[in-house]
C-alpha cells in the first residue's frame, strides 16, 4: 500500500483525487493561525463563532447519542468519540442539502453549512489539534474514500479540505469491497497505533459509494498519577445489581462539585489543558444502579463552573477500566431525527450528483484508565450510496455505574464519553 501524501487545502484536494490510486491525507497541513482562517484558498478575519461553540454542540449531540444507545443497553459499557463522530457526520453534513440538511443540523447542533460554516469547523480542527504537548498526544485523520467510477464534487472536496483538513482516496468501493475494506482498515489501525484493526467489512461497504473516516486517538498522562501500591480490589455494584470486584486507583487530592443531583471529581492530566470528568449519579429513591442517568445540560454547566471556582478537595477511588465498544448507529440517529438522511428522500447532492442516502455509520472505540493516565482511540465511518443502490475533604467511590467524560477545558470539545456499568467487562 502506497504511504499517505501531504495535500494542501482548497483547490489542490480536487488533485490528490485525480492522481492518488489508495489515499492522500491533508491531516498534517499546517492549521491555520487562530487569527486567520483559509476558505476555499482565501485568508478570512476570525470567524466570530469560537471553537467553544462547536464543543458545546458536540457535547449535547455525544450526550444525546449516549442516552439512546444506553437506553438499547442498559447493562452494557459505552464508550464513544463525540469529536470523532461529529467529524465523520459532519463531513457528510458539507454535502447535504433540503430537509436532510435540516435534520442533521438539528440533531447535530450546526449552523447552516456555509463558507462561514467550513471556518468554525477548521478553528474546531485547531483547537482539537491544540491540546497536544508534555504528557499529552492526540492525533486526528479525516479521510474520504471513494470508488473511482463515481464523480465527486470539486466543492465537496474543498470543503472537506477546509473544514477538516480531509484527504481524499480512491479504493474500489463497489467492485471489491474486501479489498477497499483492507486497505480502508489499514489506515485506521495506523491512525490508532494498532487499537482499531476492523473499522469496516466488505459486507458494511456493500454498495457504499463514498465513505468518510475520522480516527482519533489520544495518550495522555494524570498530572498526578496514582501510585500502584495504593490499588485495591472491592466491590462495584453493576447496572444490572451484581455485585462484582473491580480493582480501584485510590488517592489523590482533586476539585469536586455537586449539582443537579450528580458528584463529579477533575482529574487533570499534565498540561493543564485537558481533564476528565468521573460524574457519580445520586441514588433515586426506590431506584436501582442501572437506570440510565445523565446529567442535564444545565447540571454539567453547573458541575463545570463548580469544579472551576472550587476549594474543596477530595480523595478519588477509580475503577480501573478497559472498554471497548462497537456499533451500527444508523437505527440511534434515526430515533434522534436524522432519518431522512437514511432513506429515499435524502439529498447529499453536495457531494456527487451520484449520491444517495447514507448507508453505512460504524463507530468503534476504546478507553484505558490506570495509575498513569488515559489511552483512548476512536474510529468512525459514514458511507454514502450511490443512486439507485463542594463538601469537606471526603473519598468520592465510584462502586456504582458513572459516566467519565475527557473534555477540553479550554474549547469544551468533548473528546471521549464512556459510561462503566461494570468495570470486570473487557
Amino acid at each position: 500500500m502506497t504511504s499517505k501524501s501531504v495535500l494542501a487545502v482548497g483547490t489542490l484536494a480536487t488533485a490528490c483525487l485525480a492522481t492518488l490510486a489508495v489515499g492522500c491525507s491533508a491531516s498534517s497541513r499546517p492549521v491555520a493561525e487562530p487569527r486567520t482562517v483559509i476558505v476555499r484558498g482565501v485568508a478570512l478575519a476570525e470567524p466570530r463563532v469560537s471553537p467553544a461553540r462547536y464543543g458545546a454542540a458536540d457535547l449535547a449531540f455525544g450526550l444525546a447519542v449516549l442516552d439512546r444507545w444506553c437506553a438499547q443497553e442498559p447493562q452494557a459499557n459505552i464508550v464513544l468519540s463525540p469529536a470523532s463522530l461529529a467529524s465523520g457526520l459532519g463531513m457528510t453534513y458539507l454535502g447535504a442539502g433540503g430537509s436532510t440538511a435540516t435534520a442533521m443540523a438539528r440533531v447535530m447542533h450546526l449552523p447552516p453549512v456555509s463558507p462561514a460554516l467550513e471556518a468554525g469547523l477548521q478553528s474546531r480542527m485547531a483547537g482539537i489539534h491544540a491540546v497536544n504537548g508534555r504528557g499529552v498526544t492526540l492525533t486526528d485523520a479525516d479521510q474520504l474514500w471513494t470508488d473511482p467510477s463515481l464523480t465527486t464534487r470539486s466543492s465537496f472536496l474543498n470543503a472537506i479540505a477546509t473544514g477538516y483538513g480531509a484527504g481524499v482516496g480512491r479504493v474500489p468501493l463497489l467492485t471489491d469491497p474486501g479489498k477497499a475494506a483492507s486497505q480502508i482498515n489499514a489506515v485506521i489501525a495506523a491512525a490508532t497505533r494498532g487499537h482499531i484493526t476492523h473499522l469496516v467489512s466488505a459486507r458494511s461497504l456493500s454498495q457504499i459509494g463514498w465513505l468518510l473516516t475520522d480516527a482519533i486517538y489520544l495518550h495522555a498522562r494524570w498530572a498526578s498519577p496514582f501510585e500502584s501500591s495504593a490499588t485495591y480490589r472491592a466491590r462495584f455494584t453493576t447496572a444490572s445489581g451484581r455485585p462484582v470486584r473491580a480493582e480501584y486507583l485510590s488517592g489523590g487530592l482533586f476539585a469536586s462539585a455537586s449539582a443537579g443531583g450528580w458528584t463529579a471529581v477533575s482529574l487533570p492530566y499534565q498540561g493543564g489543558r485537558l481533564t476528565m470528568l468521573a460524574m457519580l449519579p445520586a441514588i433515586a429513591n426506590g431506584a436501582g444502579p442501572g437506570g440510565c442517568q445523565q446529567p442535564a445540560p444545565g447540571a454539567l454547566a453547573a458541575l463545570r463552573t463548580r469544579l472551576a471556582a472550587s476549594r474543596a478537595r477530595t480523595g478519588v477511588a477509580l475503577p480501573k477500566v478497559s472498554l471497548s465498544s462497537s456499533a451500527d448507529l444508523i437505527g440511534l440517529l434515526r430515533r434522534l431525527g436524522m432519518g431522512v438522511a437514511f432513506g429515499p428522500e435524502a439529498n447529499f447532492l453536495g457531494i456527487s450528483p451520484q449520491a444517495g442516502s447514507i448507508g453505512l455509520i460504524k463507530q468503534a472505540a476504546t478507553f484505558r484508565v490506570d495509575e498513569q493516565g488515559t489511552v483512548a482511540t476512536a474510529a468512525t465511518a459514514v458511507g454514502v450510496l450511490p443512486t439507485a443502490a463542594e463538601a469537606a475533604h471526603h473519598i468520592v467511590v465510584f462502586n456504582r455505574p458513572y459516566l467519565m467524560l475527557v473534555l477540553d477545558t479550554s474549547t469544551g470539545e468533548p473528546l471521549f464519553l464512556a459510561r462503566v456499568a461494570n468495570p470486570d467487562l473487557h
